[in-house]
């Protein structure tokens, strides 16, 4: 059954801000399970099953992938495998969840628990989803697990990220006729500055310049540039320390060329301890039911959204694949038959023993 949802769930659109067409198809789907489903304000897909009362646990899986909405999403089969854009991350953990869903007993549960297809997880989507559910619901919240994933793969450790969109600007002119500093100019400098800075090994630390534009043309000096600049960091203070560093480079190398540079601060998604040890042990148990070995990670998922409000949560992977944000991602399908047990022992097992 995860294999027809995910079929499905892949060949529907759903670039970061424009989910609609996927969370619609999401909520026929989780209806035709017999359960009320809940849109919220910024998208989100909510189903509530169990108990009124308790603290809920939480499975969530973002709706949202990186390509856009001209994209073929045609899946093809090549060698036992099925490939396509999105078909892991994180169509198969939604087509898992919805499995998951169809197969639950609500009148069996002792505690309340709650299913979620979130938007904006990727690129500048900023956890929108993530963080507008936990904004409203963080007191009804006993734990969070990010569904998102490959099969053995728990992330611990949320990595606080950074960004933002950095703008230069000049007076512009003719590249021969006028002798006007280049917007251009200055982006060089600071991306070359700030790719040469100090960056601690531990706890590990990072600098990216992912898109870069400006000018108009070849004999034109450019009156505007601009890129977009990720900073990541395991500890906060490295992270402020490296934001500032950033700044200073950025407005260093605007002086220098004498054109005015901007700031604007497109991404900020909480790093920090996720509590996620209780989690993690129920995991692994789970894990072993289906000859699956949990190996722990760092990275940034929908599961930092619960960090500052010291919810414990992790992200649990229920799929095996390769090739994340390329056309080629691959999934073995039949991974999420073996996901959807590892996941549904999993919540058993949390019911048994719920960490709050």
């Amino acid at each position: 059954m995860p294999l027809d949802y995910l079929l499905r769930i892949a060949t529907t659109p759903a670039p970061t801000f424009e989910e609609g067409e996927r969370a619609e198809l999401v909520s026929r789907l989780w209806s035709q399970h017999g359960h009320e489903v809940e849109r919220d304000e910024v998208g989100n897909v909510l189903v509530r099953i169990g108990p009124k009362v308790g603290k809920a646990l939480v499975l969530a899986s973002h709706l949202d992938t990186v390509f856009s909405k001209g994209t073929d999403l045609t899946v093809r089969e090549r060698r036992g495998k099925l490939t396509g854009p999105g078909l892991g991350d994180n169509s198969a953990s939604l087509a898992v969840l919805t499995s998951l869903l169809g197969m639950i007993d609500a009148r069996r549960l002792s505690r309340p628990l709650w299913f979620v297809a979130n938007v904006g997880e990727e690129g500048l989507g900023d956890l929108k989803g993530a963080k507008h559910l936990l904004e409203r619901h963080a007191e009804e919240i006993g734990a969070f697990v990010a569904v998102d994933g490959y099969l053995g793969l728990a992330v611990t450790k949320a990595v606080g990220v950074r960004r933002y969109k950095v703008t230069f600007t000049g007076p512009g002119g003719h590249s021969w006729g006028d002798k006007a500093p280049s917007a251009l100019h200055a982006l060089g400098l600071a991306i070359t500055g700030l790719y040469s800075l100090h960056l601690p090994q531990h706890p590990r630390t990072t600098v990216n310049v992912g898109e870069a534009k400006g000018g108009t043309s070849i004999n034109s000096i450019a009156a505007s540039a601009e890129f977009l600049l990720d900073l990541r960091s395991l500890d906060a203070v490295a992270l402020e320390n490296l934001e500032e560093q950033a700044r200073s480079t950025i407005e260093g190398a605007a002086r220098t060329v004498g054109v005015a540079a901007r700031l604007e601060m497109v991404g900020d998604r909480p790093g920090g301890d996720l509590q996620s040890d209780a989690l993690l042990r129920l995991a692994r148990r789970a894990a072993e039911t289906v000859g699956v070995e949990v190996r722990t990670a760092a990275s940034s998922t929908d599961a930092n959204a619960a960090a500052p409000y010291g919810i414990p949560a992790l992200a649990l992977g229920v799929y095996k694949g390769g090739n994340a944000h390329r056309e080629d991602e691959w999934v073995v399908p039949e991974s999420l038959e073996t996901g959807l047990r590892m996941l549904r022992r999993f919540i058993e097992l949390y019911q048994d023993r719920p960490i709050v």
